[in-house]
């Protein structure tokens, strides 16, 4: 019992542990934790489905025609140009002009020395048109267009950028929750100003480098901005707002903490469904060709014009140089632009992932429900069942967390609970192996002087199969006492009388042990055995009455020994003879005695019968007597009943045998025609034909006096046939004799 506490006190703080760990949310479990959900969309990513979002992408072919990054700032704005007139719905530039364009004419002339002979050169270049001015009037032309700043973690006093649309909220101010950044890099005034829209451009990846969650909203300098999947979306749509839901709004739903986050951002006619940042998972579909559209393409005008119509679009880089490459579940490197594509592409489709603020709940108490289950199943189970119901959960957890993932894009840890339950299933499988190494180890020390080694150690490989409370089942008793031991004690001093008896006793025990049974006890010279328990065995019967056979015979060498030492010694020899009682039946049996002090042995009927039928065997004169029901339950060995006798506080008569051999002696034509004559004797005498009788114990004699040592026998049957002749019993006589003691 102390064990089985100990086992559910470590599993107890191995759940405690568990959930204090995934409360804290350390670092390892979250890039864990994360992995997990990679896993999912590397088995099912999301498919991608032509809807009117693209990726201009100026890539390396790009460069290669067009001239190496960065562009003039006409270039730029001849590209915004050509998108417009293709009908593009809107344009995301995924790029930030902070700085002047160093081709434009005015930053050229500031190079040249200031001379007379450059002055008129310089009046010339310098009225020529601006380029950041060009690419600021494209945009505002275009009237769809959404320029980008540069969101830092360095603090410094920048401009503001100004923001296009109107940003208000229900329930909390979402500036609590977003990220805030510190810093920004703006893009020129006038081109910031000319935009349709304004984005923050900032993408922050997960502890392991990846980018897994990209946010829709951001903070900066105490305002609430955009970024760019959300702005292109918006002005796309010729939206002029944008509505964040968060706890606290009317019919919001939150668990836990009041104040959980963003729970929505409504876009024009989308809402989109966001963690409590504000940001949106990215369901990964890996890098996909047909969403991009070469930059030279666009420029050369080669291209379907279809790709562009009606399209939201974004202008960004997969350049390797031009350093906006990522990492993403799917992609060890991917474009950022691309990223943010996805994000609208999700918000078109309406395919989201999330992770919703009851998850960690609900992860928490699957992992309690499951370190609980997985406890109670390894204390009260074996390690086979235990093991299967541990997988079982596991499986469970895995499954739960699967099918949830694949309906309903959530996102629930199925790791951390799984491999929780694994740790519990360890943990109490360890405690459940020291316990039963300890009981191994208390049912060897308390049966090995009861039982074989082989008995001890199946008894100790399966410690399930021992009831020590008590319990009531059939047993086969054996008890085997010398005869004339009183006389024989006579002839040793003390010692002499303790090595006789250890000398006795040691083969006796052997032989009870080789064969299955348990010892009980010793009493004096006297030997108490059963067999069926603590162990079951089918052949009890069988085997109980093979030890007697072999009791009988392991007699001879010791007496031989006993012979040469009382020759040598000069005393007289006394043969050891030997008395055995077996009886079959119900008893009780298991641990008895006191607090201080027990023994494991039996108590009952049946156990009281077999004793007294070792007292009969002096009686008749045999060596083994067996009651009635061992004698049914052994029809092949050989036996001859001896009588029919009511023991002492007995009501009911029992038949006695007595056993002779095994199922081969039985088998001789000689003794079987003795058997016969042997039945015909007692049929003879119980139906008070005396002369008959008298002849056929004659008859008997001659087959089983001395072969058998049935003489004692035989002249007790005759002596009862001389009283009974002399007076008979009347007509209502059994045949039943009355032992006359124990």
């Amino acid at each position: 019992m102390r064990s089985r506490w100990l086992q559910l006190v470590l599993s107890g703080l191995i759940i405690f542990v568990a959930l204090e760990v995934r409360f804290l949310d350390p670092v390892f479990l979250k890039n864990l934790r994360l992995k997990s959900f990679d896993l999912y969309q590397e088995l099912k990513p999301r498919e991608y489905k032509p809807v009117p979002v693209r990726f201009v992408d100026v890539d390396d072919e790009s460069l290669a025609r067009l001239g190496q990054w960065p562009w003039p700032r006409t270039r730029v704005a001849e590209l915004v140009d050509r998108l417009k007139q293709a009908g593009a719905a809107s344009i995301g530039l995924d790029i930030v002009f902070s700085e002047p364009d160093r081709t434009s004419p005015r930053q050229i002339v500031e190079l040249w020395p200031n001379t007379p002979e450059t002055e008129l050169l310089r009046q010339t270049i310098s009225a020529l048109p601006d380029h950041d001015e060009v690419l600021a009037q494209t945009i505002g032309r275009a009237g769809n267009v959404v320029v980008g700043f540069a969101a830092t973690g360095k603090a410094g006093a920048g401009a503001m950028p100004t923001l296009k649309a109107g940003m208000s909220w229900a329930g909390h101010d979402p500036l609590e929750f977003v990220h805030t950044y510190s810093g920004a890099v703006v893009g020129l005034p006038g081109i910031d100003a000319a935009g349709a829209g304004t984005a923050g451009i900032g993408m922050k990846s997960e502890h392991d480098g990846i980018l897994r969650r990209l946010p829709l909203l951001i903070g900066y300098g105490g305002t609430l901005y955009p970024t760019m999947p959300a702005e292109s979306l918006r002005v796309a749509q010729g939206a002029a707002n944008y509505l964040v839901k968060s706890s606290g709004a009317s019919g919001a739903k939150t668990y836990g903490d009041a104040q959980t986050g963003i729970i929505a951002v409504r876009i024009g006619r989308f809402t989109v469904p966001t963690d409590n940042e504000g940001r949106l998972w990215l369901y990964d579909t890996g890098a996909v060709p047909e969403r991009r559209v070469a930059a030279w393409q666009i420029m050369e005008g080669k291209f379907e014009p279809g790709l562009i119509a009606g399209n939201i679009v974004l202008v960004g880089t997969s350049a390797a140089g031009l350093m906006d490459l990522h990492s993403t579940p799917l992609a060890a490197t991917m474009s950022g632009t691309e990223v943010q594509l996805q994000l609208i592409e999700q918000m078109l489709t309406g395919e989201f992932l999330l992770q919703p603020d009851w998850a960690k709940g609900a992860e928490l108490v699957m992992l309690l429900l499951i370190g609980l289950v997985v406890t109670i199943a390894t204390a009260r189970l074996g390690a086979g069942l235990s093991a299967t119901l541990t997988l079982g959960m596991l499986l469970g957890a895995l499954g739960l967390s699967w099918y949830l993932f694949v309906e309903k894009g959530f996102l629930l840890d199925p790791i951390y609970p799984a491999v929780t339950s694994v740790l519990v299933y360890l943990g109490a499988s360890l405690m459940a192996y020291l316990r039963t190494e300890h009981e191994r180890k208390h049912i060897r020390t308390a049966f090995s002087h009861y039982m074989s080694p082989d008995m001890v150690k199946r008894l100790a490989d399966h410690p399930d199969q021992l009831r020590l409370g008590g319990e009531t089942r059939e047993l086969t008793l054996l008890f085997s006492d010398l005869r004339g031991f009183t006389s024989i004690s006579e002839k040793y001093d003390a010692e002499g009388l303790t090595s006789l008896v250890n000398r006795f006793l040691t083969p006796m025990t052997e032989v009870t042990l080789n064969h299955g049974g348990t010892v009980d006890k010793y009493m004096g010279d006297a030997m108490m055995a059963f067999w069926n328990a603590p162990l079951d065995d089918a052949d009890h019967v069988r085997n109980a009455a093979l030890t007697a056979l072999e009791l009988r015979q392991c007699l001879a060498p010791l007496n031989a020994e006993l012979k040469v030492e009382a020759e040598d010694q000069g005393k007289e020899f006394l043969p050891l003879k030997i008395g055995i009682g077996v009886n079959t039946g119900d008893a009780c049996v298991g641990n008895m005695g006191s607090e201080q002090r027990f023994d494991y042995s039996a108590l009952g009927d049946e156990v009281n019968l077999a004793s007294r039928l070792e007292g009969m065997s002096k009686q008749y004169g045999v060596d083994i007597v067996i009651s009635g029901s061992t004698r049914e339950k052994l029809p092949d060995f050989t036996a001859l009943e001896l009588d029919r006798v009511k023991v002492i506080g007995k009501t009911i008569p029992v038949t006695v045998h007595t056993l002779l051999g095994d199922e081969a002696m039985g088998q001789d034509p000689e003794f079987q025609a003795g058997q016969e004559s042997h039945k015909a004797m007692l049929q003879a005498f119980r139906a008070q034909e005396w002369d008959r009788a008298a002849e056929l114990v004659a008859e008997c004699r001659a087959k089983f006096e001395e072969k058998q040592g049935m003489k004692k026998y035989y002249d007790l049957m005759d002596g009862r046939i001389v009283e009974l002749r002399a007076d008979p019993p009347g007509p209502g006589w059994d045949g039943v004799a009355e032992a006359k003691s124990k």
